[in-house]
């Protein structure tokens, strides 16, 4: 490789390095803006930048400030230190500083935090020092250069110690004096032993931090069966339960293979839909009423939400089902509640398929473990 290769294969790594989640438009340089908007995990559009607050001076100013992946936290600074947002700042932490990414600034920022609930006072809140040096991103750069050989020894230790737990992502502090080890348990683990090997091995101040399998995916990230980024890397941030209901509300067959995600619980999207299904199926009759007929009575079978129709079959014969209308339906039950029996189904069915069935080997009890 020539000189000017292996200046851009160096400056390439770096990006990466430094990239932990986000997009850089440019090499580094301080005080320079470095961050392509929009394009980080959990970015924030700022509908307030243009808004200009006319507060008398000294006011405290915020910012939100972005570390690896999807983790971030609110600091304060001083009016004069005129942040922009993509700058790399150095802040204050419970010992030492970190490096991190300036994502959002202003009135905005103090709307986050009552959105997510930010109990910390303004007045305890900790600080951001200065923009980020060139000798702090150095050193912040050769801090990040060993997080994968940090995740590998530390699953070996732990691999060896025989504990119980799933290590996800190690995260250094900037100034390397401090590394976040996050993982992943099914219930509490004893790793006493663990921190003291870490603190022997890489001479630094170990935090353990366990998290979900949810929160998991939305920090190491991924792409969904839907060919899109994981809901939960992207914009996500307050996690809502999804059960089993909702998928049976959505007509859903319980296959995991399908209803699942990448964190092994059941799709956040399941969700979305919900709502809209839940209103729609207000218009629909009764499914545990039984339809008498002449030659025969007719059990519900399934529904089609977006044709308004509902599946019905002889209880004799319940290999065959037949679409009828919705007011159909409701005009048989109400013949029914006079003593008026129709003469057969097939006089209402729109048409007629062979019941097969979807469930492939799979029952509630399998959606069940992946509910949260």
């Amino acid at each position: 490789m020539t000189e000017n290769q292996h200046k851009e294969h160096d400056s390439s790594i770096e990006k990466q390095l430094i990239n932990r989640g986000c997009r850089l438009e440019e090499p580094y340089v301080p005080g320079q803006k470095v961050l392509a908007c929009g394009r980080c995990k959990l970015s924030q559009f700022d509908w307030l930048k243009d808004y200009e607050n006319k507060e008398i001076e000294g006011k405290v100013c915020l910012a939100e400030v972005r570390f690896k992946n999807d983790r971030k936290d609110y600091f304060v600074y001083p009016e004069d230190l005129d942040l922009e947002v993509g700058e790399f700042v150095a802040v204050e932490t419970a010992i030492g500083h970190d490096i991190g990414i300036v994502t959002l600034l202003g009135d905005i920022v103090k709307r986050q935090l009552k959105r997510k609930k930010y109990r910390t006072p303004i007045a305890e809140m900790k600080k951001i020092y200065r923009r980020a040096r060139a000798n702090d991103v150095e050193k912040w750069l050769a801090a990040i250069k060993l997080e994968d050989s940090t995740l590998a020894r530390t699953r070996t230790i732990i691999d060896n110690l025989g504990l119980e737990m799933k290590l996800n992502d190690v995260e250094y502090q900037g100034d390397k004096t401090k590394a976040i080890f996050y993982y992943t348990a099914d219930g509490r683990v004893d790793f006493r032993e663990l921190i003291k090997k870490l603190a022997e091995e890489f001479h630094i101040r170990i935090e353990m931090r366990q998290i979900g399998v949810r929160q998991e995916s939305a920090k190491l990230g991924g792409i969904g069966s839907c060919g899109r980024e994981l809901c939960c890397a992207s914009w996500i941030t307050d996690f809502q339960s999804v059960t089993t209901g909702v998928a049976r509300v959505q007509q859903l067959s319980p296959n995991p293979q399908k209803l699942a995600g990448q964190c092994g619980k059941l799709k956040c999207c399941l969700n979305y839909e919900y709502e809209a299904y839940v209103e729609a199926l207000k218009a629909f009759s009764d499914p545990n009423i039984v339809l008498h007929f002449e030659s025969g009575d007719a059990v519900h079978q399934k529904n089609d939400v977006f044709k308004g129709i509902m599946w019905y079959s002889y209880t004799t014969d319940k290999s065959n089902i037949m679409a009828i209308p919705v007011a159909k339906v409701k005009d048989i039950i109400a013949m029914n509640k006079k003593g008026q029996k129709p003469k057969k189904l097939e006089d209402f069915a729109v048409t007629t398929e062979a019941h097969t069935n979807t469930n492939e080997g799979y029952g509630e009890a399998d959606l069940k473990k992946m509910s949260d």
